[in-house]
């Protein structure tokens, strides 16, 4: 038995600790502000979430004290960017085994993930010129060019890039984790294939390719979403998978313009840490699509007649 100083607990109070044991687990209760508190040797909080660890994830390479608001901004938007490889994986096998509802689920989480991760921008334009002047300099060549997750997630988004990955020729696992990535069916990919299940006629070139070579628009798809867009009553659970498909594309963008418009408040039109154009090369990603008929089809829809016209 520990001694009540291992509960954080004054002498005086330990004798208001219940001990007892629980399937074989030393289990503790006590009444704290009104309320009946558990707790036992078992998995802790601290323990489940491996706080010691993340809490002392920041290592910050100056003594300038705004550096630790970019670190934590960034080592969280690489935690939501790991759940959002977690759901769309997880989506995609719904997709493959055609549990529509089930994928659409997931993929509205992912979305409603990006619509975070889109005002944690907020939070980052709070670093004034100045402030991030500070300690730039330590930074070295480090930059987000080097992020590996979020590399990984353009992939699976459909966004096949393989030059990109050369950035990680110091990290054979990045690299193979990346090279995996690039040589799988991306989400749009899937999308495609349930189309087909789905009695739509969709080309043998978009349904069996070579997954790393980009997505080309195929006339055959853009003719599909069209038919299930010009009337969904009669396609529905296909028209709201592409609605939230197309979701993800107008967050993930609305993420990007945000991310553009904070480094150009920050930094103006400077080159990046890592040498890329910064804001002038932020603004040409803002071209690059990851489900294309999806927009070139809303294009082509017509207005239906107004009654008695």
């Amino acid at each position: 038995m520990k001694d009540p100083a291992d509960f954080n607990l004054p002498e005086a109070n330990s004798a208001a600790i219940r001990r007892t044991t629980v399937g074989g687990v030393e289990t503790f209760e006590a009444h704290i502000a009104g309320e009946t508190i558990q707790w036992d040797r078992g998995l802790s909080y601290g323990q489940h979430l491996q706080t010691g660890r993340l809490l002392n994830a920041q290592g910050p390479v100056s003594d300038k004290p705004d550096e630790m608001l970019f670190i934590i901004m960034h080592q969280t938007m690489e935690l939501w960017i790991k759940l959002m490889l977690h759901e769309l994986r997880v989506a995609m096998a719904h997709l493959r085994g055609d549990e529509l509802d089930k994928a659409g689920r997931t993929l509205d989480r992912t979305a409603t993930i990006m619509q975070h991760m889109i005002h944690s921008w907020e939070v980052l334009a709070t670093l004034s010129p100045h402030d991030f002047m500070t300690f730039r300099g330590y930074l070295g060549k480090a930059s987000g060019f080097q992020s590996q997750q979020y590399r990984e997630l353009e992939f699976l988004l459909g966004l096949k890039r393989p030059d990109l990955i050369l950035v990680h020729n110091g990290d054979e696992a990045a690299q193979a984790a990346l090279n995996k990535t690039l040589g799988e069916p991306s989400l749009y990919d899937e999308v495609i294939g349930v189309l087909s299940r789905h009695g739509f006629t969709i080309p043998d070139s978009s349904l069996s390719r070579d997954w790393s070579k980009p997505y080309a628009p195929s006339v055959e798809v853009e003719e599909a979403w069209l038919t299930i867009y010009n009337d969904p009553n009669a396609h529905w659970t296909l028209y709201d998978l592409g609605e939230k498909v197309t979701a993800l594309e107008y967050y993930f963008q609305e993420w990007r313009f945000k991310h553009m418009k904070t480094v150009a408040r920050v930094i103006g039109h400077r080159h990046g840490t890592g040498g890329s154009a910064g804001v002038h090369y932020l603004v040409k990603a803002l071209d690059l699509q990851f489900f294309p008929e999806l927009w070139s089809m809303r294009t082509r829809m017509e207005a239906h007649p107004v009654a008695g016209k």
